[in-house]
């Protein structure tokens, strides 16, 4: 973590190995995604067995913060996936801090609009054209 970066926890995710395919589809990232029915801000991955995403990704789970500027964010970091527009006006990236994955994310959207897209499976991660 930086001194200069407020970072705020935004959400979780879990990789699954279970050999379902559910829950909104990313063909580009070879992943699926499913929102947790709690009440809070856990969602599952499942990826398929060619997913070009970083091993780290792939099998240890993360953790979500928001930040104000995610390029001051990822300076000096390994970045193993992005920046990137997974969703529209949701611009990621994440890090791989000591074997574990972190993800950072800028958004002026709020969290209702959030998970309303990404639900719906709105966005560059999501088309096939892009």
């Amino acid at each position: 973590m930086k001194k200069t970066i407020q970072y705020q926890f935004h959400h979780l995710g879990i990789p699954l190995e279970d050999g379902i395919n559910e829950g909104i589809y990313s063909e580009k990232a070879g992943m699926y995604t499913t929102d947790n029915p709690g009440k809070f801000r856990v969602q599952w991955h499942r990826f398929t067995a060619d997913s070009p995403l970083h091993t780290l990704i792939k099998t240890v789970p993360h953790v979500a913060f928001k930040v104000e500027d995610l390029d001051a964010a990822i300076e000096g970091e390994e970045v193993i996936l992005g920046p990137y527009e997974p969703i529209d006006d949701y611009r990621v990236a994440i890090i791989n801090d000591a074997g574990v994955p972190v993800e950072l994310i800028q958004t002026t959207l709020d969290d209702e609009e959030l998970w309303a897209r990404a639900r719906s499976g709105r966005g560059a991660l999501y088309r096939s054209d892009e």
